[in-house]
């Protein structure tokens, strides 16, 4: 009895060792590890922090900068708060081997910028809070990071364009929709939004009955030009904006070999959207819209080969989001001399001319004789005696 009580309290204190300095510990027997730090005067990341930690809570302290591999010994670490300090930087590759953390938040820091393909070390990551910083730009590139975040605040930063790439993340097409699609909670407001169609579609859409998407605060403020007085996003504004549509001339093509064949799409929306061909494989821009405002855009193939085959898309893009539309073009030609059937089959087809005919073979008449009289033999002749000799 002895040993285990004593066994039990140095369990204990190596516990109690193991948490960082400035830093407080606590876990139980049903509860996971949390280690939380709110020391005014930390500045950098505790070290040592205990491996089975599955919540991490580093606020109100002096840390400016989160480097690289920052928590790659906390693999079972779930919720990250770094919330309220004064971070600045973040390297991509901070969360490195975090990949059961759920939940992610920097609220309260001064981050200009934050690394989205960072989140790719993360793919259970769910929850994602950037609201209070200092963001002046979403770039495209973070829809690509983004599929699997089901909780995106970035509400109370410098942002002003929403990208026509995240519409398409957050409001899918049917017909792009692999399946039933899961809701997403977004903070966008008090940032000063240009008055652009992203945004006004984004507000009319998430208000229709089924939104895959609802804000946290739906009254975004509008500005013209950063700088000037927010202005409420009116009702005019909300039916302006229309998201591209595209409509092919023709699906299916099929053309001769050395012909010459025409593409052609047609594409609808507000604002007049901009037409780019693309051939899929390999994956090349071949010719895009000749100036903004035309409604259809054509590609001329001449002197078809077999390179020209495959399909191109017809892409339709403008600030309410894009869309695009394939057409298949098959080219027919001479098919090789092996593919014709084999020359054999084709004697067993035709018939041969009377010409070349062969005779029917006429039977053996001595042959025949001889099957008729089977007694019959060939004995040599014999001259008679008063034959007078010559």
């Amino acid at each position: 009895m002895f040993l285990l009580v004593l066994l039990h309290i140095m369990q204990t204190a190596v516990l109690i060792r193991s948490c960082p300095v400035l830093c407080v510990c606590s876990s139980g027997m049903t509860e996971p590890r949390l280690v939380q730090c709110s020391d005014a005067g930390m500045s950098t990341l505790p070290v040592n922090v205990p491996a089975d930690t599955v919540k991490l809570r580093l606020e109100k302290t002096l840390i400016s900068r989160v480097p690289r591999a920052a928590f790659y010994n906390l693999s079972e670490l779930r919720f990250l708060w770094l919330t309220y300090n004064t971070i600045t930087s973040v390297h991509p590759s901070s969360f490195v081997n975090l990949k059961a953390l759920r939940e992610l938040r920097l609220d309260g820091n001064r981050l200009t910028a934050f690394p989205w393909e960072g989140l790719r070390d993360m793919p259970r990551l769910q929850t994602l809070g950037l609201n209070n910083n200092r963001l002046t730009s979403l770039p495209a590139h973070a829809a690509l990071f983004l599929p699997n975040i089901t909780y995106l605040d970035l509400s109370s930063n410098r942002l002003t364009m929403l990208p026509a790439e995240l519409l398409d993340l957050w409001f899918p097409l049917p017909e792009l929709q692999g399946g039933p699609v899961q809701r997403k909670i977004l903070g966008l407001h008090d940032n000063p939004w240009l008055c652009d169609c992203q945004i006004s579609m984004l507000t009319s859409l998430s208000m229709s009955v089924g939104s895959p998407v609802v804000l946290i605060d739906q009254l975004l403020m509008c500005s013209r030009s950063v700088g000037q007085s927010g202005l409420l996003l009116t009702q005019d504004d909300l039916s302006r904006c229309m998201r591209p549509s595209v409509q092919p001339a023709a699906t299916r093509v099929i053309s001769p070999l050395g012909s010459n064949v025409i593409l052609r799409c047609d594409a609808s929306g507000y604002p007049t959207p901009t037409l780019t061909w693309i051939k899929t494989s390999p994956s090349t821009v071949i010719q895009e819209s000749p100036r903004v405002g035309v409604r259809w855009s054509i590609i001329s193939l001449n002197g078809l080969s077999y390179k020209d085959a495959g399909e191109y898309r017809c892409q339709a893009r403008n600030m309410a989001g894009i869309s695009e539309a394939p057409i298949k073009l098959r080219v027919m030609g001479i098919t090789r001399l092996s593919r014709f059937p084999k020359r054999k089959s084709q004697k067993t087809l035709s018939k041969p001319s009377p010409k070349y005919r062969k005779r029917p073979r006429t039977p053996d008449v001595y042959n025949l004789k001889e099957k008729e009289s089977p007694n019959i033999t060939n004995a040599p002749t014999i001259l008679p005696n008063n034959t007078p000799d010559i």
